[in-house]
């Protein structure tokens, strides 16, 4: 299963990214800025830089994530967000004498392919077992492993990273193992960051932009009729 926990993020976020953002325009320093804002100010000027597209602060705050119970497919899709660091368990130095793997629901819905997917990762652990214990180096054993494999990694990235991160992940176009981590990370920074991550998911819902194409889930065309209609309604 898997489990995502905040371990660590910059402290006051939203009001850092307020602090700094102030300071551009500004002939005292930070510390005293951080003082003369308001939580009125701060919330007030977050969410003005976010409309107008001004988001270079928001990199000045980070957020760390322990990440287990995900397999080495939703790690391999993880990685391509260039603007983070990343930690992942070693196959080379963690022996896989008994590893875990993550099934798809398409797959666990077939009762068949659920049976042929268990045999076939039975036969895999089999093999890697036999290999090590007659000496093949774990470094070498592990080319045999699956994508399925769980594995476990830490995440850090600054708001503006995540940001986009969640434009692409959260979008239902997405993978459906990495779709569910990036909601379940998206729920936990705002918890912290509210203001920053206010309108943070997909485009379609916080633009009103699909950039799909011709793949579109089709969502964005009924928001923008939920809001001709609520635009009718205060008509």
């Amino acid at each position: 299963m898997m489990h995502v926990k905040l371990l660590r993020y910059t402290p006051e976020p939203d009001r850092t990214v307020a602090m700094s953002a102030r300071l551009c325009y500004s002939p005292i320093g930070a510390a005293e800025l951080e003082n003369k804002m308001t939580d009125q100010e701060v919330a007030s000027l977050v969410r003005r830089l976010g409309q107008m597209g001004h988001t270079s602060t928001f990199e000045h705050v980070s957020f760390t994530f322990a990440i287990e119970g995900v397999s080495r497919v939703l790690t391999h899709q993880l990685v391509r967000h260039r603007i983070a660091s990343y930690s992942q368990q070693s196959q080379r130095y963690v022996k896989e004498h008994d590893f875990e793997t993550i099934l798809p629901p398409t797959l666990a819905a077939r009762p068949e392919c659920k049976k042929e997917f268990e045999e076939l990762c039975g036969k895999i652990q089999d093999l890697y077992n036999k290999w090590t214990e007659a000496g093949v180096p774990a470094e070498d054993a592990r080319y045999i492993l699956p994508n399925a494999a769980e594995t476990k990694i830490v995440v850090t990235m600054n708001a503006r990273s995540l940001l986009h991160f969640f434009q692409l992940r959260c979008c239902s176009r997405a993978q459906w193992e990495i779709r569910a981590l990036a909601w379940e990370m998206l729920r936990q920074v705002k918890e912290v960051a509210p203001i920053l991550f206010e309108k943070a998911g997909p485009t379609c819902e916080s633009d009103r932009v699909c950039h799909e194409g011709k793949m579109s889930c089709g969502r964005l065309e009924k928001l923008l009729a939920q809001d001709a209609a609520k635009a009718g309604e205060k008509a």
